[in-house]
């Protein structure tokens, strides 16, 4: 059995089944190495403002290693903030046959790229797209650098169409890249759990019938809640409800314009067993996101798996591959407030049966976008390797 060495900087939430299943699965012996260092299990996310403790196991069902991680100021917001001396002779020790690497931008991460390029089969999964580029001599200088970096890579595991673009901008050919869905536990999100969703509704004051429209997102800029927000206030529709499910930098900004209406709602972060009562208890998940670096959006995967219908910016990854107009939710242009307006109102017209049919196919669109299906790409690719 190929041994695969799989370098992430701390666990996540979304890629700790990955790494599960792939362990259960025993078509790889898998070893992940972490590489912010132990006291990223229990860390602070600024973009939540508080220290986050995931509700489900991160570290359990397959071996790990901690890697020490010696930067001054560590984490994963610069390049200098996972800086790991004993790295390579960690993984080097274990003796793998090939390498999996989650993100280049780290100073350790590009080390170990480098190291092992030539040695070993060096595979990379990211989900970088090519939505916020520009045109500009610092862009010209940007695309020689990252041909650059992904020469160092041999195979590359892709989530989804804009990524795949961006990749082969920067000289990846198809050959070397295999597409390996994003992708969430979409079982947990199916699982029925209405009768607290329809509590959490009531505790809220929103009827069975009016349709209620969630935001479930760190409260930050690139996120745009407030254009969310402001958008919501213009419609005329009085029979639909708005909840702002999280913190963030902008809660107080919004709690404040919110204010006078009784109609907009909030909740602080809650964990992963819960939000799939949050995304059943809603009829139409809007995710506006203005970047830069919205890559992707695995919110919009979970509230799919709960079987809501969708409205997505044009600067969310997903949307190109998850989101189709008039089938399951709509694509508005970022930034773009009248726009995004219009296409609220405009799905809200459809009322609860409108769009709880949307939801349905959102439901049968996501059927294929499974942690399984990203791990069988995995497994098959390295062993051909």
């Amino acid at each position: 059995m190929k041994k695969l060495a799989i370098i992430s900087t701390h666990p996540i939430q979304y890629y700790a089944p990955v790494f599960q299943l792939m362990y259960k699965r025993a078509k790889l012996d898998i070893k992940v190495f972490y590489t912010w260092g132990e006291a990223s299990a229990h860390k602070f996310d600024p973009g939540f403002k508080k220290k986050i403790k995931w509700d489900i196991p991160l570290l359990e069902g397959y071996p790990y290693e901690w890697a020490e991680n010696t930067s001054k100021n560590p984490g994963t917001h610069h390049f200098n903030g996972i800086v790991n001396p004993g790295l390579i002779e960690q993984i080097k020790s274990w003796q793998p046959d090939g390498i999996l690497i989650y993100g280049w931008g780290f100073q350790s991460h590009l080390k170990v790229l480098r190291y092992f390029k030539n040695k070993i089969p060096v595979f990379f999964r990211g989900d970088s797209t090519l939505l916020d580029e520009e045109n500009s001599a610092r862009a010209i200088l940007k695309t020689a650098f990252l041909k650059w970096v992904y020469r160092h890579v041999d195979h590359v595991f892709y989530p989804g169409t804009n990524t795949k673009a961006y990749f082969k901008k920067y000289g990846l050919k198809d050959a070397q890249l295999s597409f390996a869905p994003h992708a969430i536990d979409n079982k947990r999100f199916a699982v029925d759990r209405s009768a607290e969703a329809l509590s959490l509704r009531k505790n809220l004051g929103i009827e069975e019938f009016e349709i209620l429209i969630l935001f479930a997102a760190k409260f930050e800029e690139k996120k745009s809640p407030v254009l969310l927000l402001e958008a919501f206030l213009n419609l005329n529709n009085a029979g639909s409800h708005l909840l702002f499910v999280g913190n963030g930098p902008l809660e107080e900004q919004l709690i404040l314009k919110a204010k006078q209406h009784s109609r907009v709602h909030f909740m602080d972060f809650q964990n992963q067993t819960q939000m799939p009562v949050v995304f059943q208890a809603s009829d139409l998940f809007c995710l506006p996101s203005k970047g830069p670096g919205e890559t992707w959006g695995l919110a919009i995967n979970e509230a799919m798996a709960a079987g809501k219908a969708i409205l997505a910016s044009n600067k969310v990854g997903a949307t190109v591959d998850l989101v189709k107009p008039g089938e399951n939710g709509d694509i508005f242009s970022a930034e773009i407030s009248s726009d995004l307006t219009r296409k609220l109102d405009q799905l809200i017209c459809k009322g609860k049966i409108g769009l709880a049919e949307m939801g349905k196919s959102s439901k049968v669109l996501i059927d294929k976008w499974t942690i399984e299906e990203q791990v069988t790409i995995i497994e098959t690719t390295v062993n051909n390797g």
